[in-house]
């Protein structure tokens, strides 16, 4: 990342200042629910809940991320995802610990699905590899809990209605009685608008959870990137749905 020659062998391909140099992310407005960062505090009505919040778009309860997707940050997620250095999952699995509240309880975690056919190519899932890490740091047991059952199209340069059309549908719990009355932890690697997470704590929710908490190591920052009145969000190099490859596709 910073081409500095590594002083020791180690199983991570990164040296120990590129690792600790991303930030959590500030902002002194915060949506209540999301946790969506603004400017200022007009996108946030009396009780602090911004507008997809209040319209009830968002499928999940509540959403936490570590930092935002930019800078060293990004460039580490990169290398996991893109790289396939999968040990990195260890040091990701740290930020997810750090934007976890310590207040929240979870009966599982449980990771955000890939397609099989994405599974296959990529050769693993990182996302089960981030909650396997979340889990064995607070205890929590591990459930594969969701499929994802349709392979989507490419979420880049969608409307945020578009996008929660794309992924309507595309996963199913594999065994409802197995989350019923639960509060579930969701592990995903990066949170764009939440149109994917939100179709997948929506279909946890219908089997019958309890409770969907979103965690991922990073997030869009809206402040750069808003989709406010329906336009296009700028689209990272990241894309759960798509059938995308390479640094600028998932």
């Amino acid at each position: 990342m910073c081409d500095s020659p590594l002083q020791e062998i180690s199983r991570i391909p990164v040296c120990p200042g590129c690792l600790r140099k991303p930030t959590a992310l500030t902002a002194e407005y915060f949506c209540r629910d999301c946790r969506t960062p603004f400017r200022n505090q007009f996108p946030l009505d009396q009780e602090g809940r911004c507008a997809l919040c209040r319209l009830g778009v968002n499928g999940f309860d509540a959403a936490y991320s570590f930092g935002a997707f930019e800078a060293e940050l990004r460039e580490l997620i990169h290398v996991f995802k893109y790289g396939r250095v999968e040990t990195l999952a260890g040091p990701l699995g740290r930020f997810l610990a750090l934007a976890l509240p310590r207040g929240e309880q979870f009966d599982v975690v449980v990771p955000m699905p890939l397609h099989w056919f994405r599974r296959w190519k990529r050769g693993f899932n990182q996302s089960e590899l981030l909650a396997g890490e979340i889990a064995r740091r607070s205890g929590i047991p591990l459930r594969n809990a969701v499929r994802r059952v349709k392979a989507t199209t490419a979420q880049a340069g969608l409307t945020h209605a578009k996008r929660r059309a794309n992924v309507s549908g595309a996963f199913r719990v594999r065994r409802p009685d197995r989350v019923r009355g639960l509060k579930i932890l969701l592990v995903d690697d990066v949170m764009t608008t939440g149109a994917t997470a939100s179709s997948c704590a929506r279909a946890l929710k219908q089997a019958g959870a309890a409770r969907v908490a979103l965690l991922t190591v990073a997030r869009v920052d809206r402040r750069m990137n808003l989709d406010i009145e329906g336009h296009a969000v700028a689209e990272p190099e990241h894309d759960h749905a798509g059938s995308l490859e390479g640094h600028a596709r998932a």
